[in-house]
């Protein structure tokens, strides 16, 4: 195949720090399938960090644990150290105990996983729209679990109780994903499937439709006003999931140094999607050995990262961290970028996280403004 020389794009594409590994323990020569790391999770509160090896059991870590680990050693080998203790409630009622390992057994084969929290005094939803307001062991933990069976399991991540089943997928849910305020799950599937879930009421709010094959990803922005969402068409969506209208799409159909071909004519895929804490990077993970750091109001990737065999991809709550999971059951981590925000970008996140894109347009203020405030194709 004829090697093409590099873009002016490509000259200035930076090179994302590795901060960390988690291995998993392999005999020689041992690559059997059934050791995929499929997904990959961060509590929203900073306490677990989950993930699924292509089978029914997840595995919690603490993250601080973690992350003190990775700055003393660098890597961790954890596939055989997961306990089965679980955080118990103090007796009277107060914070649970300190996080620690355990897994959860889904019952079949998890594809995806997704925290979120739960007040349960239904109080007002702004009391929890910012991650950092998350108190451990006083709001409750939610976890989702996309399964092979196309339902959907949400589980107590503090006892490892299962609260309820979502049931709409035909087939394989590859991804899902809570809004900020754990409003709204969005999952997405086989079949071109996005769904939107109430998760006040456990029922679908609507389908949003724009991708060509399966939807393998999905993510919301930390002001809960864009989706994004990976398929197998090559095509990452940025939405607005309140209006189901696609604002933006980043191609990956012949990028460099190899083409990734629409229905995977060439065995290679967007695998996974994941969203920045500050709101302006997108990270992507592809079967071309790259990890992607995008802007979402540029074309091109601001920083490009190697990566064999790469299944899924997430941000950390802070956004400092990007975790990628493998098909050999590892876990690595980089640096993420670090840009100024600008006003229109900070205003845009202060207003949205309370307010959809309906209500923006009707507030009695100049219409320039009403713009100024809403993301736009």
């Amino acid at each position: 195949m004829a090697s093409f020389p590099p873009t002016v794009n490509e000259k200035l594409i930076a090179r994302p720090r590795t901060v960390g590994e988690l291995l998993a323990p392999t005999a020689p020569f041992d690559k059997k399938c059934g050791r995929e790391n499929w997904t990959v999770a961060f509590a929203p509160d900073g306490s677990y960090f989950a993930w699924s090896q292509g089978h029914r059991i997840v595995k919690l870590v603490p993250w601080a644990q973690c992350l003190s680990n990775f700055l003393l050693h660098g890597t961790k080998n954890v596939a055989n150290s997961v306990s089965t203790r679980l955080p118990r409630q103090n007796s009277d009622g107060g914070q649970k105990n300190k996080p620690c390992e355990h897994i959860i057994d889904c019952g079949d084969i998890v594809w995806s996983l997704a925290f979120g929290s739960s007040v349960p005094e239904k109080q007002s939803r702004c009391v929890n729209i910012e991650w950092h307001r998350f108190k451990f062991g006083q709001d409750q933990l939610l976890l989702a679990t996309g399964l092979n069976n196309g339902r959907i399991k949400i589980w107590d991540a503090y006892t490892g109780n299962m609260m309820k089943v979502l049931r709409g997928h035909q087939n394989w849910v590859y991804g899902c994903a809570f809004s900020p305020d754990s409003s709204v799950l969005c999952s997405v599937g086989a079949s071109k499937a996005v769904f939107l879930w109430d998760m006040d009421k456990y029922s679908m709010i609507r389908k949003l439709e724009g991708h060509h094959n399966d939807v393998v990803a999905c993510e919301f922005s930390p002001d809960g006003a864009l989706l994004a969402t990976a398929s197998y068409d090559t095509r990452v969506y940025v939405w607005d999931p309140h209006i189901g209208v696609i604002l933006m799409e980043f191609g990956h159909l012949f990028p460099p140094p190899t083409p990734i071909f629409a229905g995977g004519a060439n065995d290679r895929w967007v695998r996974s999607v994941s969203f920045s804490h500050d709101g302006l990077h997108i990270a992507s993970l592809a079967d071309d050995k790259m990890v992607r750091f995008w802007r979402i109001d540029e074309e091109y990737p601001v920083q490009v990262a190697p990566l064999n065999n790469g299944l899924c991809c997430t941000f950390s709550t802070d956004g400092s961290v990007l975790a990628a999971g493998t098909q050999d059951g590892s876990v690595f981590f980089w640096a993420t970028p670090r840009q100024v925000s600008s006003l229109q970008h900070l205003c845009r996140m202060a207003i949205r996280r309370v307010m959809p894109t309906s209500q923006v347009k009707n507030l009695p203020i100049p219409s320039k403004v009403a713009e100024f405030l809403c993301y736009r194709m």
